[in-house]
């Protein structure tokens, strides 16, 4: 979330950001909030020490009169209490739905038609046989069963199985391994998680309907990504300012119900209700600049990822309408993907600055001051949706499937081929 000085200094800034991220919120009733919250504060906090004065001088005798007046206080207090919670509910409803600036280097659009790309990496493969998407592969090679996935899980359900199911063990791992050699501390973190870190890394109250809620507690919900939990262990911290950036890594399985999604990509592997993903956070001071800086060291480690693994890919620079609303600078990936001749988000790197360490109250200590930090985050690796495109270019012409070479130390007896069985 911003400052509130900082929107009340910045109204313009502010409604523009709200305006270009499709957000609809009244920043000026807002405004009118704070100013009523903090006058209901003056008088709750003017009548409570006046109460509290009376009640002290009753201490040492009964006075009928100081009785009424503590009486006629009280009433008064509840009222203007009752007035000013409500006052202050209604500042947060709109409060924590302001989205967060964005860079001068993001597009400004409504719609993801303003995503530009960076830059393209990699050879587009040119195949002399009629290719097959990633659903008829799995089929024809039995390392895919959606149908039974269909039966077991509903909707968007499958399995992975034998040589594929130790292909997406080897990209995790080696995904994982290459971020700890890179210096990130490793983290399996909680995947079943209080909702106030959904609120804290601001995926609430923004996109409720797109968690899984368990329903024999009130406050406990399957995370979509491991970054809510790496956020949540440093939440209420005081950091040292020596002690930055932290950087740490996760592997964990990922939960999304994609209800916002029916009808997009519903075959396949592609948008899937549940997948494991290495996921990166770095927490550094609040220092543009700085932050810009591990952002492109970040992202940097997922695109030599996609380097050593030969695929195809492009940085794409997210537009203000295809952004979260928490995000300052946002590039994906996007690798290619055959079988649609086209291009496939396969990763996401975000700069959210100061928006949800506030949330989370993590701050670093500058010698005597305490300000808050930023944080950013990336996707390292998510599987199985990136077997879509080894699959889809990896594929030969007599329906094997090679294996990457930066791959095959972390298959099982070396495989290096997987083959139609017999």
């Amino acid at each position: 979330m911003l400052d509130i000085k900082f929107i009340k200094n910045n109204i313009t800034e502010v409604k523009n950001a709200c305006f270009n991220k499709n957000i609809k919120i009244d920043i000026d009733k807002l405004i009118e909030l704070d100013e009523k919250k903090r006058q209901l504060q003056v008088k709750v906090e003017t009548i409570r020490s006046k109460r509290n004065e009376i009640n002290d001088r009753m201490k040492d005798k009964r006075d009928d009169a100081l009785i009424n007046q503590s009486k006629l206080l009280k009433q008064e207090l509840e009222k203007l209490e009752k007035e000013f919670n409500n006052t202050k509910s209604e500042f947060e409803e709109i409060y924590f739905r302001i989205p967060n600036i964005v860079s001068i280097n993001t597009p400004v659009n409504g719609s993801a038609e303003g995503n530009v790309v960076v830059k393209s990496v990699g050879k587009i493969p040119k195949f002399k046989f009629e290719i097959k998407d990633h659903i008829q592969l799995g089929l024809d090679l039995d390392i895919l069963d959606l149908k039974k996935g269909t039966d077991v899980h509903g909707f968007r359900g499958y399995y992975l199985k034998n040589e594929g199911a130790m292909l997406h063990m080897a990209i995790l791992n080696y995904a994982f391994n290459k971020i700890i050699q890179k210096g990130f501390k490793p983290f399996i973190p909680p995947t079943i998680v209080k909702g106030y870190t959904f609120f804290n890394s601001g995926f609430f109250p923004f996109l409720q309907d797109e968690v899984y809620k368990i329903k024999n507690d009130e406050d406990l919900f399957l995370a979509g990504t491991s970054e809510l939990s790496l956020l949540a262990y440093y939440k209420d911290e005081v950091l040292s300012k020596k002690d930055l950036p932290i950087k740490i890594c996760a592997f964990s399985p990922c939960f999304r119900s994609e209800a916002g999604s029916y009808g997009k990509d519903t075959k396949g592997l592609y948008r899937i209700n549940e997948f494991f993903k290495v996921e990166q956070v770095v927490i550094c001071e609040n220092d543009i600049e700085k932050s810009q800086k591990y952002f492109q060291e970040m992202i940097s480690i997922s695109e030599e990822i996609l380097n050593e693994l030969k695929l195809p890919y492009q940085v794409v620079n997210l537009c203000t309408g295809d952004m979260g609303a928490g995000k300052y600078y946002a590039n994906d990936i996007e690798t290619y993907m055959p079988s649609h001749n086209s291009y496939g988000e396969t990763h996401s790197c975000s700069n959210l600055t100061d928006w949800q360490t506030r949330r989370s109250n993590i701050r670093f200590q500058d010698n005597d001051e305490k300000e808050y930090c930023f944080a950013l985050n990336n996707t390292i690796i998510a599987s199985p949706r990136i077997l879509i495109a080894i699959l889809e270019n990896y594929q030969q012409k007599d329906g094997s499937v090679k294996i990457p070479k930066a791959l095959l130390k972390y298959m099982p007896k070396r495989i290096s081929v997987i083959k139609r069985k017999k």
